[in-house]
């Protein structure tokens, strides 16, 4: 689940803290640069046992409803929603199981908030569509939680500031991580109960790999990456530039220069639009045509053997 998009942003915040917290110790800040990416996992943990938290408080309310129907001769609510096959799967998950045995935050500390948003769930046409329709399967099943995920979690102002007041590691990773909680929802299968798999911490032991380097890298040649930047521009002011757009573009080089496999357009633009969210507005501009200019002198100087195409 942990890929390089958010491996880059992770770096971009840890090398920014290393240089404003003063404290030089580059294995401390190597060690808070994976606990910070492995708290992004338990991010994407949290977020599937949020479904299953609703779906649990849906029974619980279902049963006083039953309990109030048979005792007034009403006729019985559905339990359609309650019992829903997807979110049944996804609460015997092994995995995920495992998971929320080991943590000591558990969404059964949030009930007003559960309630909340269950509320919000029940008051949604999305909703009232899927109770209404006569279609009774698991695909229904498993695309009303798609819709609703996307509909009433990814966008939750309550719901972001909780996880921030949670953990700092998560103000910015709750963005990425939606898409990998969608990515899995769509990937459940009936078929597998609760054995499906659900994504791994990493997607490869080489992009563990990657943060290592990269985030060390960056640190140990900054003197040298900084000096590659004035030679690219005559006239370079760094009394001028957002400290954030230096880190970041010392990041950069770090990884055209660091891993030779990964194309220079593709390292440019993933941090023009690092900048873009992070730096200021004029920085995603000013960062490309910065980057492009360092990869050519670096190219033409014999330091980097990369390929750049050649400008019009």
């Amino acid at each position: 689940m942990i890929n390089r998009e958010i491996i880059r942003i992770k770096i971009v915040q840890l090398t920014y803290a290393y240089y404003q917290n003063g404290n030089n110790n580059i294995d401390a800040a190597e060690k808070e640069l994976l606990f910070s990416l492995s708290k992004a996992y338990d991010l994407y943990n949290y977020l599937l046992a949020l479904m299953v938290a609703v779906s649990r408080e849906a029974r619980r309310r279902l049963e006083v409803l039953q309990t109030r129907a048979e005792r007034e001769g009403s006729e019985m609510p559905s339990g359609k929603f309650a019992y829903n096959r997807f979110a049944v799967q996804l609460e015997e998950n092994k995995q995920l199981l495992d998971f929320t045995e080991s943590q000591k935050k558990t969404w059964n500390d949030k009930p007003e908030f559960v309630g909340r948003l269950l509320q919000q769930i029940e008051d949604s046409q999305i909703y009232k569509d899927y109770m209404a329709s006569d279609e009774d399967s698991y695909a229904s099943d498993r695309e009303l939680w798609r819709k609703l995920y996307r509909t009433l979690i990814q966008e939750n102002e309550d719901l972001d500031q909780l996880l921030e007041e949670e953990s700092l590691y998560w103000n910015d990773d709750k963005e990425v991580v939606d898409t990998f909680v969608l990515k899995t929802i769509k990937r459940f299968e009936e078929q597998n109960g609760k054995n499906q798999e659900l994504l791994p911490e990493y997607d490869s032991e080489e992009d563990r790999e990657f943060a290592r380097k990269l985030f060390r890298a960056t640190i140990l040649n900054a003197n040298e990456y900084q000096r590659y930047m004035s030679e690219a521009s005559q006239n370079w002011d760094f009394s001028r530039l957002a400290y954030m757009d230096v880190v970041i573009m010392q990041i950069a080089i770090a990884e055209m220069l660091t891993f030779p496999s990964i194309p220079v357009s593709v390292s440019i633009n993933e941090y023009v639009e690092i900048a873009k969210f992070y730096s200021t507005m004029k920085s995603g501009g000013y960062i490309n045509g910065m980057l492009d200019a360092i990869a050519r002198h670096l190219i033409k100087t014999g330091r980097m053997m990369k390929h750049i195409e050649k400008k019009n």
